[in-house]
């Protein structure tokens, strides 16, 4: 038989009796955990509800002077992101006194509660856990105060214009709360009644970088 001048490779397997694998296992015992321990790993999610509101200044005037309170916060890319202001609801509050404290802590401004303007629902993810937040939004007549940044969550605050709110909010979900205020603003110049249930949209669901 002739030489074709190729390499074979040979594998050879020796036989190991039941005792010497158990001595090997002992000595290299396998990493455990799998999807257990990936399991282990999960994020945990914690259920959170806030309101806040949109303070609306002019509301006598045109609407071209009419203007909104809004903050802006710094996020983890060192964006100025520009939203309504909010935070949890405390034990013993209502949803609407929430709104009112929360435009006044984290912009000095106070208001007066007019109407709903829908919930938003979205997920953000912190300190290892997943948040799923559902905020109520109202729409609120200014009432007196200040502009104040003094919130240490709050980077900057600005008295925006209505007109302007759909290129200075960053988020999608909250450009549509302004919409519906737009709409309540209008039946309010004609002399339409509103009550405090407002407008109810639909919750919008999302997800975002942060609170």
């Amino acid at each position: 038989m002739g030489f074709d001048g190729r390499r074979k490779e040979t594998t050879s397997i020796d036989w190991v009796s039941p005792a010497e694998r158990a001595n090997r296992s002992r000595r290299n015992p396998r990493r455990r955990g799998g999807h257990g321990e990936r399991a282990n790993q999960r994020m945990r999610t914690v259920r959170e509800t806030s309101a806040g509101g949109l303070v609306v200044d002019g509301l006598d005037g045109p609407r071209e002077l009419q203007c909104a309170a809004l903050i802006g916060r710094t996020d983890r890319r060192g964006r100025l992101l520009w939203s309504l202001p909010k935070g949890h609801i405390e034990q013993g509050e209502t949803a609407e006194q929430t709104a009112i404290r929360e435009v006044a802590e984290e912009t000095g401004i106070r208001g007066s509660v007019l109407a709903s303007l829908g919930s938003i629902d979205y997920w953000f993810v912190t300190e290892g856990r997943r948040i799923h937040k559902t905020v109520h939004h109202y729409l609120l007549r200014f009432q007196g105060g200040e502009l104040s940044d003094e919130d240490v969550e709050v980077t900057e605050v600005a008295w925006v214009p209505l007109t302007e709110l759909g290129s200075r909010l960053a988020y999608a979900d909250e450009r549509r709360l302004a919409e519906v205020a737009g709409e309540l603003l209008d039946r309010i110049a004609s002399g339409q009644e509103i009550g405090t249930a407002g407008a109810d949209p639909d919750t919008h669901s999302g997800a975002r970088e942060n609170g």
